[in-house]
């Protein structure tokens, strides 16, 4: 079957005789491997700074801006509703910490956020610590990445990519007088400080590959630093911290499944860097401290993880004491020590759980939430020696919400809900339905759409998978869905494996050669909306960025016929070619995720689904491509090859559209208001192939 799908009240929205789309040069590239030779055609587009690069992805902006050019309108009432849905001056709600409450705030018309603290009391005059808009001069893109003030309140260690490489420079700013220091130290991804308020310890990333493998201890003021670790093995990347206490420094040394975490006392910055426990093939462990044990989250005989504690003279696992046993049925994800009390992060059936521990009788509870799915999370606790937690609740139908949870009193005090002018949460509603797999398996879908919603297979209907890395996607609440919601389309998540919402053994069957059950579990939850009469194929349209690009491409090439429009953003499409280069930034991290093609039965697996190897002369539907020239995650040319084939061999006539942004990175527009413009855009095109032009 093809996708021939056409209606014309949506192509008479998109002008595709505007202009001719460019065509890409073929220059046969040969790459020879297991006996066979690939030929790709289209390898010169890795030229970044060829001007025939340059010129061809500018072509390629300037056919999609002429084929767009109708739904300027709709782009622009999209706009004006996303702004209307936003209090665009607003405030955080402030944590302390040390002597200073801190909170963020936003002002009408500017695009980034301002920082700032009052000291004692939050009627005390407000400091700007950082203004991220005065920051932003001169610069089409700015990210912050780090934001860490010293226990004394004087030092502010923060971090700053003006690119969208997520290539951070680390800068120490003077709190009392407001001038920086001399550090601009490059690449930096984490940050710790030591408890004599100047020292901090650091780590960077390597200059070729970007992972991050070495950890520096530096003294403010200093022109030097000291490497305390370099991580040598390729698969692993290396994050620092410091425990809520102010104990420990710790550094982990992470790959997909393996950990190994070393520490400094933070109060001895000078001491040697010890081993909490030896790293061993697929034992992936946390640690954490207080009261002087270790408390380690370990997968060791626990699939879902366990929770042990352990003295830090000898925590080897002779030593161990489970607090928390193994539940296949349960995902531990994290934990937050308190003086008194523990606070557990858990997934249990495709859903979030927050449970309380008081360690004093080793007595818990869970907090509860109502809605049939919804997303809570720990939010900002800097203090350790407090009885309340501060978390987050949203949902697909309440906006986000910061709570004060008394630990004791199982009291929850209502801070802040996000403000969402024109918003009438009794309008919609949420719900979580079950897709049967090929293999029998059960795959969550959470849906959300407008109350009086009729089951007649005609709803326009909008479905988002990810599906890679054990990452789940929750249910959130977007104010810019509001715009797809009030047009009568149904929103849902596809929960499927590769991801995980279910836990380990969820991820483990959507990674490596089980690879492919991440898109057919894709393929029958869009079966099942259609068989249940939610929407129809020329009714259906798809969303997948990076790693879920991956899925868009994949499910495009298997079954073309079930969708009529995708959404195909910074898409990881190039798999064979990208993970045959190891100097490519994640490409020898990845191989456990994805597999080594240097290898003969991984490659013969990974052939079977990369979407640029199996692009065929057929009909597919309507896609808008998106990528951004400086994405160090996903380069820019993976969606741009993607493209230059399906010009090349698809069958069809449906609009095929690449657009590049040309000064940003991964997450695409970092300003506010920039990042509105590039959801309306979206959005119009999407709206219009489901025939949906006002």
């Amino acid at each position: 079957m093809t996708s021939t799908f056409t209606q014309p009240t949506a192509l008479a929205q998109l002008n595709l005789n505007a202009a001719q789309p460019p065509v890409a040069e073929r220059a046969p590239h040969k790459t020879d491997i297991h006996g066979e030779t690939l030929i790709d055609n289209y390898f010169w587009l890795r030229e970044r700074n060829s001007p025939k690069v340059k010129a061809y992805l500018e072509a390629e902006n300037a056919y999609t801006d002429a084929v767009m050019q109708p739904t300027k309108p709709l782009q622009e009432r999209l706009y004006q509703e996303m702004v209307g849905h936003i209090k665009e001056t607003d405030l955080s709600v402030p944590y302390k910490y040390g002597d200073y409450f801190y909170y963020s705030r936003t002002e009408a018309g500017k695009q980034y956020q301002i920082y700032c603290r009052k000291r004692g009391s939050l009627s005390a005059p407000e400091e700007i610590t950082l203004d991220l808009n005065e920051l932003a001069k001169g610069h089409s893109f700015l990210g912050l990445g780090d934001y860490a003030v010293s226990d004394d309140g004087n030092l502010l260690a923060y971090s700053l990519d003006t690119t969208g490489y997520r290539q951070y420079t680390l800068y120490i700013k003077n709190l009392q007088t407001g001038q920086l220091m001399p550090e601009h130290i490059e690449r930096v991804d984490s940050v710790a400080w030591a408890n004599d308020n100047k020292t901090i310890f650091y780590t960077t990333e390597d200059a070729v590959t970007k992972r991050n493998d070495k950890f520096y201890r530096h003294t403010v003021g200093s022109s030097a630093s000291d490497l305390l670790y370099e991580e040598r093995d390729e698969l692993y990347d290396v994050y620092a911290g410091r425990s809520r206490d102010r104990k420990m420094i710790f550094l982990e040394s992470g790959s997909k499944t393996t950990t190994e975490v070393r520490y400094i006392p933070a109060d001895n910055p000078t001491a040697q860097l010890k081993v909490v426990l030896p790293r061993e093939t697929d034992h992936e462990y946390h640690v954490d401290h207080r009261n002087g044990l270790f408390y380690i989250l370990t997968n060791q005989s626990a699939k879902n993880f366990r929770l042990v504690t352990a003295p830090i003279s000898n925590p080897s696992k002779q030593n161990w004491h489970e607090l928390i046993a193994h539940n296949p049925a349960v995902r531990i994800d994290d934990i937050e020590l308190f003086a008194n009390h523990m606070v557990v992060a858990e997934r249990e059936g495709g859903l979030q759980k927050l449970l309380i521990m008081d360690l004093r009788n080793k007595k818990s509870h869970r907090i509860s939430f109502d809605e049939p799915v919804y997303s809570a999370n720990v939010s900002t606790n800097r203090e350790y020696n407090t009885n309340v937690l501060r978390f987050s609740y949203e949902s697909f139908v309440t906006p986000n919400t910061v709570y004060d949870y008394n630990m004791d009193s199982r009291q929850r005090t209502k801070l802040k809900q996000q403000e969402v002018p024109g918003y009438d949460p009794t309008r919609y509603t949420s719900e979580r339905v079950y897709a049967t797999a090929t293999d029998g398996t059960q795959i969550p879908i959470s849906l959300v759409y407008k109350k009086g919603m009729q089951r007649n297979g005609q709803n326009p209907f909008w479905l988002y998978g990810y599906g890679s890395y054990g990452l789940p996607r929750w249910p959130g609440f977007s104010s810019n869905r509001l715009s797809l919601l009030d047009r009568g389309v149904i929103y849902a998540i596809a929960h499927i494996r590769g991801g995980g919402e279910m836990g380990e053994v969820w991820r483990d069957l959507g990674r490596m050669n089980k690879k492919m059950n991440t898109f057919t579990d894709f393929i029958n939850s869009a079966e099942y909306v259609i068989k249940q009469k939610y929407t129809s194929p020329e009714h259906l349209a798809i969303q997948g960025g990076s790693a879920g690009g991956l899925l868009m491409g994949a499910v495009l090439n298997m079954r073309p016929d079930l969708f009529k429009a995708a959404l195909v953003q910074v898409p990881f499409v190039d798999v064979i070619n990208t993970m045959l280069d190891a100097s490519l930034p994640l490409t020898t991290s990845e191989y456990i995720e994805w597999g080594n093609p240097n290898i003969k039965a991984e490659y013969e697996y990974i052939k079977q689904y990369s979407p640029y190897d199996n692009v065929g002369a057929k009909a597919y539907p309507a896609m808008l491509v998106k990528v951004s020239l400086n994405d160090s995650q996903v380069p820019y040319w993976e969606g741009t090859k993607f493209v230059a084939k399906l010009r090349a061999m698809k069958t069809d006539h449906n609009p095929l559209l690449l657009k590049v942004n040309m000064g940003a990175g991964h997450g695409g527009a970092s300003g506010r208001y920039d990042a509105f413009r590039d959801v309306a855009f979206d959005y119009s095109f999407v709206l219009t192939q489901l025939g949906i032009t006002n």
